[in-house]
């Protein structure tokens, strides 16, 4: 029988780990005292600067996060879905059921010849008027060890404000002195044109017109040049139109030797809502039942091939491939790597 006043054999050994733990705190090495810690420094408070490499072929690709959105989740938030039912797709991957959480993530890729940002991110205005939240893009840009001023083109996927407002500082002067502006032809008609815009059936419309004026204006409409779809719109840089979200939208095939990606702007936005929820109409979409035949043609395609896809909302670093997912599609993200 067991005599409970005896100490068990766990009772010996966890005091005896007592005993040594306290000896050491006392002595220190090679029997120097050790003070106490103290945990006295405030906390930090910021991030690691968002950039992040990869390699295509000869070609080198820096992501360069811009920060993120938070939206509210409203009724009309995608338009043919409930509010309860983004909710239950945003508690699906733990995330907040009341807040669409969107990052920015505009790319620079070097071609060896010349440097080139593709879409530009909220602006530097932003950082302040977000309170830090975005308008990061030229924070982060310097961290890369890029100067804007050695930016040589701006392609632009299309016409929303957190794809062109960067082209400006804060002040409105050009955030990229040196670039030449490139855009879809399609998407520039589309956004000068009162007549196309008037008639749009999604009212957002009129509000993003009245940005694309103020910003494709005066020096930056100096340096535009528009380009065509199924063309290179500079040397390993073919357009694809992907209509529907916007009417011009446009992704790119970024390709050197044997490597490629296929960056797709806002083909989808969020993956964990738009990928997973194909046949979802985002708020912002101008033509939303083509956006979602344009998204399904696409992301059909990126499984078939195997094509890693760049996502402009895709969670940082935002590279990844995608596979079937039920009645949709699912990215899993590249693992990040310290090499290039």
């Amino acid at each position: 029988m067991i005599d409970p006043t005896e100490p068990s054999r766990r009772d010996v050994l966890g005091g005896a780990v007592a005993a040594a733990a306290a000896g050491i705190a006392g002595a220190g090495l090679a029997g120097l005292p050790v003070r106490a810690a103290h945990a006295a420094a405030p906390p930090i408070g910021q991030q690691a600067a968002g950039f992040y490499r990869y390699a295509v072929g000869s070609f080198q690709v820096t992501v360069v996060n811009d920060g993120v959105s938070r939206m509210p989740i409203t009724d009309g938030f995608v338009t043919n879905a409930s509010k309860a039912d983004v909710q239950a797709a945003l508690t699906a991957v733990y995330m907040d059921p009341n807040v669409y959480a969107g990052p920015y993530n505009p790319i620079v890729i070097n071609t060896g010849a010349k440097l080139v940002l593709v879409d530009t991110g909220t602006g530097e205005a932003a950082f302040k008027t977000s309170q830090g939240l975005n308008g990061r893009f030229l924070l982060n840009l310097a961290a890369a060890g890029i100067d804007p001023a050695a930016i040589d083109a701006v392609v632009l996927s299309h016409y929303h404000g957190d794809h062109i407002n960067g082209l400006l500082r804060a002040d409105g002067s050009l955030a990229f002195p040196n670039a030449e502006v490139l855009a879809p032809a399609r998407e520039h008609a589309f956004w000068m044109d009162d007549g196309e815009t008037s008639r749009a059936a999604n009212p957002r419309v009129q509000d993003g017109a009245k940005n694309v004026r103020r910003v494709m204006s005066g020096e930056v409409s100096k340096r535009l040049r528009t380009y065509a779809w199924d063309k290179e719109v500079l040397p390993g840089i073919t357009a694809v139109g992907t209509p529907g979200h916007t009417p011009g939208h446009t992704s790119l095939v970024v390709a050197s030797g044997s490597g490629s990606i296929f960056v797709q702007g806002d083909v989808t936005h969020a993956p964990f809502l738009f990928a997973r929820h194909p046949e979802w109409h985002f708020m912002l979409d101008v033509d939303p039942v083509q956006a979602e035949a344009t998204r399904r043609k696409v992301y059909d395609r990126l499984v078939a091939d195997r094509v890693l896809v760049q996502g402009f909302h895709y969670p940082f670093p935002a590279l990844a491939h995608v596979e079937p997912s039920g009645t949709g599609y699912r990215e899993v993200l590249v693992p990040w790597t310290s090499t290039l």
